[in-house]
């Protein structure tokens, strides 16, 4: 059984708020770049920016990072695991970064991520937005900009669907077992 928890206008709204966060906190968009972890983090992430361009009339620079390689459980991920380019094209240096993803939960995928983006560049700071925070860490990782808190249990997924990906915007829970996280 699924339950939804965020609809298209939930999400559009989530992410607004989030971008306003981001303009408050960084006194605007002067100097700062969005990055999106694949595969949900990247439209999450230009969806931002275009919110940030309709508040700020600047459009942040957005970029992609793959962390594939960098995730701590790579080796049992064997075939499964599914390489996608990462794509920073601007330079890092003393750049505020906002990394993006869709789903919080461990804070390993993060972890991968920050040691990725360290490759490309040295950000001046590093900031984080989700879409879900669903708890369980099992590493000291927040995020600055969270869409929606929503408390699971470890036997349940949370499964994040984008138009950009051929579905319906909306985020949904479900038991485990269904190939979500």
């Amino acid at each position: 059984m699924a339950v939804e928890v965020l609809d298209s206008d939930g999400i559009r709204r989530a992410l607004t708020r989030i971008a306003h966060e981001i303009v408050e906190r960084n006194d605007g968009v002067e100097g700062l770049a969005l990055v999106g972890i694949h595969t949900c983090g990247v439209p999450l992430a230009r969806r931002i920016a275009e919110a940030l361009a309709r508040i700020e009339g600047s459009t942040p620079p957005v970029g992609a990072i793959d962390i594939t390689l960098y995730r701590d459980d790579a080796g049992r991920l064997g075939a499964t695991a599914r390489m996608e380019p990462s794509d920073i094209p601007f330079d890092l240096q003393d750049r505020k970064v906002v990394l993006v993803d869709d789903v919080l939960y461990t804070g390993r995928t993060i972890r991968a991520a920050l040691d990725a983006l360290i490759d490309f560049g040295r950000p001046a700071a590093v900031q984080l937005a989700v879409l879900i925070d669903r708890g369980h860490r099992e590493l000291p990782i927040r995020a600055d900009y969270v869409g929606k808190n929503v408390p699971t249990s470890r036997s349940q997924k949370v499964r994040v669907e984008l138009g950009e990906h051929g579905e319906r915007d909306a985020v949904w829970i479900e038991e485990a077992g269904n190939g979500t996280r």
